[in-house]
């Protein structure tokens, strides 16, 4: 027999974070729901149990540094091990927002939540990844980080809030500097886009479904052992930087 797959999702309690814990939970995988709110945590776990999925709710604020350990120890205690960890919570800090205007106090919440609590989190879960025979790191970017594409004649991104723009970029190159680190390892880490997606975030307005956002993190979390790692990919493949 082989072991249940154990992953971690964030911010899994509702959208894109929720229908990454159901697909990668239809695959006969053991999913900690992450999320700081106890009864949407609650709420989003039945309803996981309800649809046959190995669910269980781990309190989880990936802002606060005691949460984060704590989630941790949960894990460890329960499971003993994480096989796959998506890195999902994220905030926009609200619109409009642009460079001339936005309140520093804005970019860093965003940053908080964004940037620092994937590396928080990720640190904390990082003994637990090793102890799995093929780890997987997702980190839940957008294409509105890639430099590229901000200044490509033509392409117009709409007005992304600024702090929420400028964290998918530091992400990104956080991703990178993972994979660079834990190369010598079995741990595949990569940043992923979901489209846009209709989700309270951006106040419904996406083209995409959830379960069509949550697409790129289910593939990113079942690569195979020679699959890439410190790339940025979307559903038609690679973004670029």
């Amino acid at each position: 027999m082989t072991e249940q797959t154990i992953a971690l999702v964030t911010g899994a309690n509702k959208g894109i974070g929720y229908e990454i814990a159901a697909g990668l939970g239809a695959l006969g995988w053991r999913i900690g729901v992450g999320a700081r709110d106890q009864q949407r945590r609650d709420t989003a776990v039945e309803k996981l149990r309800a649809a046959g999925i190995d669910a269980f709710g781990v309190p989880l604020d990936v802002a606060d540094d005691a949460s984060v350990a704590a989630a941790a120890e949960l894990i460890a205690d329960r499971v003993g091990r994480l096989d796959v960890l998506v890195n999902n919570a994220a905030i926009t800090g609200g619109s409009p927002q642009t460079p001339t205007t936005v309140d520093p106090a804005t970019v860093r919440a965003v940053m908080e939540t964004n940037v620092i609590g994937v590396i928080r989190v990720t640190n904390a879960m990082l003994p637990l990844l090793r102890g799995s025979t093929s780890p997987r790191i997702v980190n839940m970017s957008s294409s509105v980080g890639s430099l590229t594409l901000q200044t490509t004649p033509g392409i117009d991104m709409g007005p992304v809030p600024t702090a929420y723009l400028a964290s998918k970029t530091f992400l990104n190159a956080v991703t990178v500097q993972y994979a660079k680190e834990l190369r010598d390892t079995d741990i595949l880490i990569n940043s992923g886009c979901p489209g846009f997606t209709a989700t309270d975030l951006n106040g419904f307005q996406g083209v995409r479904t959830p379960q069509q956002g949550a697409a790129i993190a289910i593939h990113l979390a079942t690569l195979p052992d020679d699959g890439p790692t410190g790339g940025f990919f979307d559903d038609a493949g690679t973004v670029s930087w």
